[in-house]
């Protein structure tokens, strides 16, 4: 059985790391090349830095992070936020990255997917999806930091994505986002068998049996963490001995 992972996300605004609830409320969490390099070394096996607000505020990415970053952490990492074209892409992964994530360009020009993907690699592309549930036992798609309902279906979007040559999805739930409730199961399960690349779940994480449900019921590849860590609730050795004595396989440290 393929290793499970324990990827930190780091959501950056105006430099430093923040963590709200449903997107909203955000409040600081620290600098983002410290917190990865506390990251790494604790035995994250992977990380992911997304500007949150990059989108919005049309700025650039954070090409200055990938490259500190890369100088101190020796994990693959992920850079996100803004990157709306191939240049930008390029930028990222030129200064270190190991992979970029496309969230509201790659709904408005899924081609730019397979574009980035025929140079770099599928294995360089993520597709993040902020899924929401609409009320009709559905999930939509929402872009733009979580403000734009773009009426897509989240599982149908996962197969369009890696059909465009995604090679990872990140699905966040935005109704558990922040919560310390649990992922979104029942959304996890349903992509994770809508494709056959990797699936990230996101959105939730309280604990080790909540990653674990995310592993065992969810059919997740990795879990995504954030506020847990971010505010000392646990540690990445310690979630990893847990999810251990639960015989899910992890690399420890």
């Amino acid at each position: 059985m393929l290793l499970k992972r324990i990827i930190p996300c780091l959501d950056v605004k105006n430099g430093r790391v923040v963590k709200g609830k449903s997107f909203v409320s955000l409040a600081d969490a620290g600098d983002p090349v410290a917190l990865g390099r506390r990251y790494y070394e604790e035995g994250a096996d992977e990380l992911v830095f997304l500007d949150i607000t990059a989108t919005n505020e049309k700025r650039k990415t954070m090409v200055a992070l990938a490259s500190a970053v890369a100088e101190q952490v020796f994990v693959p990492f992920t850079v996100g936020g803004g990157i709306a074209s191939f240049r930008d892409a390029a930028a990222v992964l030129d200064a270190g990255a190991d992979k970029i994530a496309l969230n509201t360009a790659a709904v408005e020009n899924p081609a730019l997917i397979g574009k980035i993907a025929a140079v770099y690699g599928s294995q360089a592309v993520m597709v993040a999806i902020d899924a929401k549930r609409n009320g009709q036992g559905r999930w939509d798609v929402w872009i733009n930091a979580g403000t734009t309902n773009t009426g897509k279906d989240a599982v149908a979007w996962t197969r369009e994505a890696q059909a465009a040559g995604a090679g990872e999805i990140l699905l966040t739930s935005i109704d558990s986002d922040g919560s310390n409730a649990g992922y979104d199961l029942e959304l996890t399960k349903e992509v994770a068998e809508a494709v056959s690349i990797p699936v990230i779940a996101s959105g939730g994480a309280g604990g080790a049996s909540d990653i674990a449900d995310a592993f065992l019921k969810g059919k997740a590849d990795a879990a995504l963490l954030a506020g847990i860590l971010h505010y000392g609730k646990t540690t990445i050795p310690k979630l990893k001995r847990e999810l251990a004595k639960k015989e899910i396989p992890v690399r420890m440290a």
